[in-house]
């Protein structure tokens, strides 16, 4: 209802909500592949997730040179005020010795935040975001330069390398234009030396500089982000800096933390920085990482049901499509269809007084298009529910029998599959839109002491088979209500008149010029004038002497069936 409200808002017209036709969660997903592998340098933190949703173990693999970065323990401020003071003086002096910085926020806000902050310093930087995706190469080829000092999001800047005093290639690549010729590798010659010389006074100066402004809840996105510095043996530093208002610290820890700065007397833009600080934070994101693997490890526990009934789903619609003949298909879904119908009408261990007979006769009627006399049936001496369904069936085979007879029973199986397809479509749709209701609902069971998965597991399969009964009954009464008709061959066009070219009557005017009587002229209507009509020739069936004016063309007027210049008119 979220999008029919802004629509009511913004006066536009209101549209229904979105069908969904297919969904998968990315667990089940990644699950249909036989096989499943994967390489990143921030997975052992979700070692446990891949352990028991893929049945992964996670190997940790040394790097390939010892990693030479320095990761300093986190600073806490009271305010974010004074964090971003001491976030701007820390840029600026990494700046003015040459030290490249790469500061890294977690959103779009704070990063232009921080911008606007450094402007007001004067600080020369480039803001890599989702906004200026266009000119991110850019930004990370100027990223390791000295002095250069880069502000990204997490959204943005992963899976490339930032080299130390530039990137030679991407340099030659922009004042080029191309990634080859004379111009780049001219271009890439002069941007050599310059990429050498920065990258010496880069490493003197520390290397790439990571500063986080806070936190984030996962633990792994926080490594990501240091994992920018220190690559392949190069120098470099990484330092996070809190306060007490970022939502991670507002949410775990701030009350006693706060406690704490106050006892230690700490003046405005003073923080503290203890190892102590960075466990209970670290505890602090175990937490959230904990309670958002619940979560999702929950929503995997409704789909798996959603996904027994899937897989069930698409193999019997590959089994269909595959066949060349559902004939037989169609044939047990009558079957049960009748039965269907005759069960509810007439329970089981029933008195011939309790069956539903104008309900079944209704239901006959109204689903395969059939007025049987069920009622009359029942008075029979003797009948039972048994020879009522063997009635409904042997008239329903009959229907059908002649409906094949009529259209042919290749084209009839062509037209069973595409119904039994079409229809398999939409019932398979209504069917996750119900499952969508069920899902937002079922957690209200829990306040009546149920168990909501186990309800959703159960009111899930009732829904199925009630999806599969409504499958049986809409394919049966469509094939036994369905017209199929011949299209009527196109009607033969009229014969076009030709005119007589042989005597061309004379232009007008040329009888005038060659001194001749006006009246001998031709009376052509007037230019835009409708020509008058010359008066119908008749041919008469019965008088073989108007035979002649039959048009060659038509059917002869003898009646047997050929052409006239075939037949009376034709010569010889």
């Amino acid at each position: 209802g979220l999008h029919q409200a802004l629509e009511a808002k913004e006066h536009v017209t209101v549209q229904p909500e979105n069908q969904t036709l297919a969904s998968i969660t990315f667990q089940n997903y990644f699950r249909l592949y036989p096989k499943l592998a994967g390489m990143t340098g921030t997975a052992a933190t979700e070692a446990d997730e891949f352990a028991e949703i893929y049945k992964l173990e996670v190997a940790e693999i040394p790097t390939n040179v010892p990693v030479a970065r320095d990761d300093g323990d986190d600073e806490v401020y009271r305010t974010a005020q004074e964090k971003y003071e001491a976030v701007i003086g820390l840029i600026e002096e990494a700046s003015a010795r040459g030290q490249p910085s790469l500061v890294g926020t977690t959103s779009i806000e704070k990063s232009e935040l921080i911008s606007s902050l450094l402007k007001k310093r004067g600080v020369v930087h480039n803001v890599l975001n989702a906004r200026y995706h266009e000119q991110e190469a850019e930004i990370i080829a100027q990223a390791g330069r000295p002095g250069a000092v880069t502000i990204a999001t997490n959204m943005a800047g992963r899976g490339t390398d930032i080299q130390l005093g530039g990137n030679i290639e991407m340099l030659a690549r922009q004042e080029a234009g191309a990634n080859e010729g004379p111009a780049y590798e001219t271009a890439l010659a002069r941007h050599k030396a310059e990429v050498e010389k920065g990258r010496a006074v880069v490493k003197a100066a520390g290397g790439l500089f990571v500063i986080g402004t806070e936190r984030h809840e996962s633990r792994r996105i926080d490594n990501q982000l240091r994992g920018r510095s220190g690559r392949q043996g190069d120098p470099g530093a990484s330092r996070f800096f809190l306060s007490l208002e970022d939502d991670l610290m507002r949410i775990f820890g701030s009350d006693r933390m706060g406690g704490m700065l106050q006892k230690l007397g700490l003046k405005e833009g003073e923080a503290i920085v203890h190892p102590w600080i960075n466990k209970a934070l670290e505890r602090a994101q175990k937490k959230v990482e904990a309670r958002n693997f619940d979560t999702r490890k929950n929503l995997l526990k409704y789909d798996d049901v959603m996904n027994d009934q899937r897989r069930e789903v698409y193999a019997q619609r590959r089994a269909f499509m595959r066949a060349d003949d559902v004939s037989e298909t169609v044939a047990e879904m009558r079957r049960e269809t009748v039965a269907a119908m005759v069960d509810r009408a007439i329970p089981e261990n029933a008195y011939p007084e309790q069956w539903d007979l104008a309900g079944l006769e209704d239901k006959v009627r109204n689903t395969l298009g059939l007025d049987l006399p069920v009622a009359e049936w029942a008075r029979e001496e003797g009948i039972d529910e048994t020879q009522v369904r063997e009635r409904i069936e042997a008239e329903v085979d009959r229907v059908y029998a002649a409906k094949a007879a009529n259209i042919g029973p290749d084209f009839l199986r062509m037209v069973e599959k595409s119904l039994l397809l079409q229809v398999f479509d939409q019932v398979w749709k209504e069917h996750l839109l119900a499952l969508d209701h069920l899902r937002q609902g079922i957690h209200l069971r829990g306040y009546g002491q149920r168990d909501p998965l186990n309800e959703y597991k159960s009111e899930a399969f009732a829904l199925f088979n009630g999806m599969l009964a409504d499958l049986r009954e809409r394919v049966t009464g469509l094939l036994l209500r369905v017209e199929i008709r011949a299209d009527a061959p196109p009607p033969e066009p009229e014969p076009v008149r030709i005119l007589d070219m042989r005597h061309p009557e004379p232009a007008m005017g040329e009888l005038e010029m060659a001194g001749a009587p006006a009246s001998l002229a031709p009376d052509y209507p007037p230019m835009g004038s409708a020509a008058p009509q010359r008066p119908a020739e008749v041919v008469d069936p019965a008088d073989a002497s108007t035979w002649a004016r039959t048009p060659r063309n038509a059917p002869c007027p003898c009646g047997s069936g050929r052409k006239y210049k075939h037949c009376h008119g034709r010569v010889d």
